[in-house]
């Protein structure tokens, strides 16, 4: 959510920056913009729309200096127009700010600034840094005070950097990311190494509470009480700057044909982690399980197979939830905390609250350089290399092939042969002519339930999330005995379900579901191994060992949704409104 990159170096920094903004899409933006510094003069161009959009029509690449500032916004304070895009200019002119996260008192602030003589072009909150910069400044007349009287002054969660009409850059956070890459005659400040994994692989990870000064190619990193902090240089994994298309259209679909693939990698660098995983969790008071989006999805199902085959107990828990209830969290129990990025804010809430209850915490993640991997007592890689497209679909089966790997050591007695279970996937995949068929069939629909019971619930949920996130259809996961306390009564003849019906324990209560919603005029998509008259669509999955049915229902309703996003002519690497990681609240 929102990119940062700054620069200063031998080169001209535009282009570098145009290209490090670029290359972080992911993680979901709706305007650009980028400002440098030439002879002590700071020029400024930014826009509504994608970066090649808006370079095209504004020429950002173009901009003169050897310094700058670069700027991806997801709205959060004002509507997406080109004044609320970043980077803000300060009323001088001689500061400029690009800013991440959410600054809490900046009515407050603007306030004041406004009785001081200061004016406001924009609706967003970070026009205030640029402002109450400006005016610190002015009475400091040096950046480090500035920036230290600023930082005591602002509230919330954030990230920003400052370019100065001198040529001097600074930057601050507060637990929203920023990362300082280091190559030989450039410098980079970003809030991904994606913005600079190009160009160098040392990356210092700024700790919260931390800012950097930067001019001459040189830089001092402080807390904020002005005292010079120590940093470590750590080698970031080149793999992370390997995130390319190839010959697929979309990013989407070839994070969904590297799932066949990913079954024997997911957690294959974290072994002894596992181990270490398994003995916290056999030795825990309780198990509490959190995630944001399809990483509580991922927890619903750890709680049905650690109940299932291993008979433990746990509570799945919405990241953004716990911080309403922290009391839930007892002392001295586990806390497995999943996120894709590492970065998603409502999670690194949840671990701090678990902290304070003395839980330890076992991450699973696939940003291995990511803040929950720093925060977690043990780390479970999901080893699934960059997942560009803002859906999560490789991820969710990674962190799926975590936990079953974690539930294996638990009990020696499931097997599970992951060569045999690779090769059913891949059948899936190979053959996409009825799924594509069935998404031209979903085309002018408006609303789609997906009807699930006991484990295949949670893919039902997390199917619902992928049409909604993909397609804007209206899609809602519902469990199927609650069919007839409601959700019947929206059965008709415009409306389509998908019923998650695998030959498990749930099959023929599940199938009598499908028919009383035929019955109401309704479209069946049956997912299963085994063919139905009921079905009006059928999605064949493998008959499998049951603990892998939910991978192998996903899979195909990934496709689904993916091939549907293309008949509604809707970009299904980067859907309106949305993130990758979601570093607000």
């Amino acid at each position: 959510m929102c990119s940062i990159i700054g620069f200063s170096g031998n080169e001209i920094a535009a282009p570098i920056i145009v290209k490090g903004l670029k290359r972080m899409e992911y993680r979901g933006y709706d305007s650009v913009g980028v400002a440098t510094e030439s002879e002590n003069h700071i020029e400024l161009k930014k826009g509504i729309g994608k970066v090649t959009e808006v370079n095209s029509k504004f020429q950002l690449d173009t901009l003169p200096g050897k310094i700058g500032i670069g700027h991806t916004r997801w709205a959060t304070h004002g509507k997406v127009t080109d004044l609320n895009a970043h980077p803000h200019p300060s009323n001088s002119g001689k500061i400029a700010i690009v800013h991440n996260g959410i600054i809490e008192n900046f009515e407050e602030l603007k306030k004041q600034l406004e009785d001081d003589g200061y004016n406001f072009k924009s609706e967003t909150d970070s026009e205030i840094i640029a402002n109450l910069l400006q005016k610190n400044y002015e009475s400091t007349k040096n950046v480090k005070d500035t920036i230290m009287k600023t930082v005591s002054e602002i509230k919330g969660h954030y990230a920003f950097v400052a370019m100065f009409e001198n040529g001097q850059l600074a930057a601050a956070r507060f637990h929203e990311p920023l990362i300082i890459g280091v190559g030989q005659e450039n410098i980079f400040l970003s809030s991904d190494v994606l913005g600079f994994i190009e160009y160098t692989d040392n990356a210092i990870y700024m700790k919260s509470g931390n800012f950097v000064i930067l001019e001459n190619k040189e830089f001092e990193i402080l807390d904020f009480n002005g005292e010079k902090v120590k940093h470590e240089i750590t080698k970031v994994s080149k793999e992370f700057g390997d995130a390319y298309k190839g010959d697929y259209a979309h990013f989407t679909l070839k994070e969904i044909y590297e799932q066949p693939e990913l079954i024997f990698k997911a957690g294959e660098r974290t072994v002894e982690g596992i181990e270490e995983a398994v003995k916290y969790i056999k030795n825990a008071k309780n198990i509490y399980i959190t995630g944001s989006g399809t990483s509580y999805n991922s927890a619903l199902i750890a709680k049905q197979i650690l109940s299932k085959y291993v008979k433990i107990k746990s509570e799945p828990i919405i990241a953004s939830e716990l911080q309403f209830a922290p009391e839930t969290i007892e002392e001295d129990s586990v806390l497995i905390a999943i996120s894709q990025s590492g970065e998603s804010a409502d999670v690194l809430e949840a671990v701090r609250i678990a902290k304070k209850s003395n839980c330890k915490i076992i991450s699973i993640v696939n940003l291995l350089t990511s803040s929950l991997t720093r925060k977690g007592d043990v780390v479970l890689g999901m080893n699934c290399g960059p997942e560009i497209g803002v859906a999560a679909t490789k991820s969710f089966t990674a962190q799926l092939l975590v936990l079953y790997k974690i539930v294996q050591k638990l009990n020696q007695n499931i097997t599970i042969n992951f060569e045999e279970f690779s090769k059913s996937i891949s059948e899936i995949l190979e053959n996409p002519v009825k799924i594509q068929e069935i998404a031209k069939e979903l085309k002018e629909v408006s609303d789609v339930y997906i009807l699930g019971r006991g484990i295949n619930y949670p893919i039902a949920i997390e199917s619902a999330l992928k049409l909604k996130e993909l397609t804007y259809i209206h899609a809602e996961g519902i469990p199927g005995g609650e069919l007839k306390h409601g959700p019947l009564a929206l059965m008709d003849t415009d409306v389509f379900v998908i019923v998650i019906n695998p030959k498990d324990s749930t099959y023929t209560d599940t199938l009598t579901s499908a028919r009383e919603i035929k019955a109401r005029g309704a479209k069946i998509i049956g997912v299963s191994d085994i063919e139905s008259d009921v079905y009006d669509y059928w999605i064949k999955i493998p008959k499998i060992n049951e603990i892998l049915y939910p991978i192998s229902e996903i899979i195909p309703i990934q496709l689904l949704t993916y091939y549907s996003a293309l008949e509604k002519d809707t970009d299904p690497d980067y859907p309106r409104n949305l993130a990758k990681s979601v570093t607000v609240k």
